[in-house]
């Protein structure tokens, strides 16, 4: 009988002392943040889910451990990832704070989705009411300084964060507001790596490769990038040993990142649903997506800072890990949030070429390919109960392009063209739209 994959029986340290704290623990944090704070033994992080309570429980039981499968398209690794010390589900407001008021935690990680920042109405139950209440209770505490650091894909998110904290605590008194001016740090950063959901066999493939039961694997590409900017008044986990890397400006890199990486998702995900691919791999090698694909790259690289050989070589890297048969990433998955995803990495591209008065093939097909989402497949969007009966009204291209940004339904050009690319791709799979 395989043995439950534990500290004891796998022969792992024990936990290390807690010194930083993760808000929105899932795979993409398993195979990321951790994997890299795995690299300092002297760093333990107490990692926190938003609802889900089986999480938590499952790594509880396991001692925080996991197995990280490491998959290209011919083979598999497996690593045992020990740096989460513990595991707590959303209710356990109680330790969520304590941990924060800690003056020995000197960070706070955030995967909470691009939608996970937005502030509206009462903040309270939301990702930003909770960092703010555990900002309140630090500062009550004693108001030891600390580094918040976003790691979501968001242009500027350490900036999009401290906005976001200031709005929600314009209420605050003005003694908590200065200390959150002065003591707490945002930083901004890159991250890179394709993480899809786990699935049944991925439960047997850890049993094989760590000979433990493993309840929450996670599996990962290859590739691994995080980029980081800003200062850590109580230090940080030697993170450079796993590869980050420490730079003075993110800006291009974010620009990089969001229009070729996650821009091209973008776009696979929403054409491709249309076009009946399940997959990245799958619809990469889809003719019509391929194209469009190299469309997208050509005309995001007249507008990208990086040089134009830099810029080249990553596409030559992003195309090879697209490919690989390795990391089934589900289109649905990356289809989520498109309310939150294409304005950052869609619109500016757009709107760039829209000034220049030409009408780009790909960032066209990537809103046709959303409007047919909204229509047709099940929606995962803040926006949603708006967004929906947009895609099924008489007018729904304005309507849809005028819930993301005015400007783009005040262009009859592009509207017209949107509604054209919807009948293409519609035609592709022989149906009317």
């Amino acid at each position: 009988m395989t043995a439950r994959l534990t500290r004891a029986s796998a022969g792992v340290r024990p936990p290390a002392p807690v010194r930083a704290v993760h808000l929105g623990l899932g795979a993409f944090h398993r195979a990321h943040q951790a994997a890299y704070t795995m690299a300092d033994p002297d760093w333990g992080v107490a990692a926190y889910t938003f609802r889900n309570t089986e999480l938590p429980r499952t790594l509880t039981e396991q001692d925080g451990l996991f197995s990280l499968q490491v998959r290209d398209d011919g083979d598999t690794e497996a690593v045992i990832v020990d740096a989460i010390s513990r595991a707590h589900p959303g209710c356990d407001s109680e330790q969520w704070l304590a941990d924060l008021a800690s003056p020995e935690v000197a960070l706070l990680t955030l995967t909470i989705t691009e939608a996970g920042y937005r502030v509206s109405g009462d903040p309270d139950g939301t990702a930003i009411g909770r960092v703010l209440a555990g900002l309140r209770g630090r500062y009550r505490a004693g108001g030891a300084p600390i580094a918040l650091v976003p790691c979501d894909n968001l242009p500027g998110n350490g900036g999009v964060l401290r906005e976001a904290i200031r709005t929600a605590a314009a209420r605050e008194d003005a003694g908590f507001r200065a200390w959150a001016e002065d003591q707490v740090s945002f930083v901004d950063t890159v991250v890179d790596r394709i993480t899809p959901a786990t699935t049944e066999q991925d439960l047997a493939t850890a049993a094989q490769l760590t000979g433990f039961e493993d309840r929450a694997p996670v599996v990962t590409e290859p590739f691994s990038e995080w980029l980081l900017a800003g200062d850590f008044p109580l230090g940080r986990p030697a993170w450079e040993e796993a590869g980050a890397r420490f730079v003075d400006d993110l800006a291009a890199y974010e620009q990089r990142k969001l229009w070729f990486l996650n821009g091209a998702h973008t776009l696979l995900a929403y054409a491709g649903l249309a076009l009946g691919c399940a997959t990245v791999d799958e619809a990469v090698r889809h003719p019509v997506l391929a194209r469009l694909t190299a469309l997208w790259w050509d005309v995001a690289s007249r507008h990208a800072s990086l040089r134009a050989q830099e810029l080249a070589d990553y596409r030559q890297r992003l195309l090879l890990r697209f490919s690989s048969r390795g990391v089934r990433h589900n289109l649905l998955q990356i289809a989520s949030d498109g309310s939150q995803k294409i304005p950052a990495r869609i619109l500016p591209v757009l709107l760039a070429e829209r000034a220049a008065q030409r009408m780009p093939d790909a960032p066209v097909a990537a809103l046709a390919g959303w409007l047919i989402h909204l229509r047709e497949n099940p929606v995962t969007d803040p926006c949603a109960d708006e967004l929906v009966p947009l895609a099924r009204s008489a007018d729904a291209v304005r309507a849809v392009l005028s819930a993301v940004d005015s400007s783009l339904a005040e262009d009859r050009e592009l509207v017209a063209a949107v509604g054209d690319h919807v009948q293409r791709l519609r035609e592709a799979t022989g149906r009317i739209a």
